[in-house]
């Protein structure tokens, strides 16, 4: 499947093997730095999937999480071979995003106290740009979510009705546009996961703590490109 996907979409066997630094979050970079955040995203969330998977073939939950962690690292690197024969060719930078969402796949499948209290999310927007959404970058956030009511101390508060975000996304890198933006917010918003999940709409709230919602948070953001 992904060596079908990658020929119609991502030109793979178009080129020779190649391979190179395609830099982090710098302007020059081709995205901003957001596809960096989407390998890491990426593979954190193939692991848990995979985790999941293994956990119900009666792994015990630690090994289903180092295998669910290091088959996603098997996959993703798989990806990143078939990028060696495309223009993008086989990204150091990419391959160690790839690692760096296995490992917190691994942790946060295997201590749940810790899943209780921090998830990666990706946040697709309202304005598509193409068809190939997963590399959509400049309609998509990256972030982490701090779930207050994770933490004993604010469980029975108000508080626990809320979360921390921090996260980054990049816009006008896709399109070429001279306006480009490469924004690190910090922001507060809605738990919605531990809203569905108190209404008994335990599988509504799973999906929620892998996608955040636009509009249920409020930004304070910072444009590197911005004097």
């Amino acid at each position: 499947m992904i060596t079908i996907w990658g020929a119609l979409k991502w030109d793979y066997f178009s080129q020779s093997p190649h391979a190179g630094s395609e830099g982090w979050f710098a302007n020059t970079t081709k995205e901003g730095g957001a596809d960096k955040l989407g390998h890491l995203y990426s593979s954190y969330v193939i692991s848990h999937a995979l985790s999941s998977l293994y956990e119900n073939w009666c792994f015990e939950k630690e090994n289903a999480a180092l295998y669910g962690s290091l088959s996603s690292f098997a996959i993703m690197g798989y990806m990143e071979v078939g990028d060696s024969f495309s223009e993008y060719g086989f990204s150091y930078e990419d391959m160690i995003a790839n690692f760096l969402g296995c490992a917190a796949g691994y942790l946060l499948y295997k201590y749940p106290d810790l899943a209780g209290k921090f998830s990666l999310r990706w946040e697709y927007g309202f304005k598509p740009n193409g068809t190939d959404f997963l590399t959509d970058y400049d309609n998509s956030k990256y972030l982490l979510a701090v779930k207050l009511n994770g933490f004993e101390s604010v469980n029975k508060t108000f508080l626990k009705h809320f979360e921390l975000h921090m996260g980054y996304y990049a816009r006008g890198f896709s399109d070429d546009k001279d306006k480009k933006e490469r924004n690190f917010y910090l922001g507060i918003g809605l738990n919605l996961t531990d809203l569905f999940r108190r209404y008994s709409l335990k599988k509504t709230a799973v999906v929620l703590d892998y996608i955040q919602i636009p509009g249920t948070y409020l930004q304070y953001k910072h444009d590197f490109n911005e004097n």
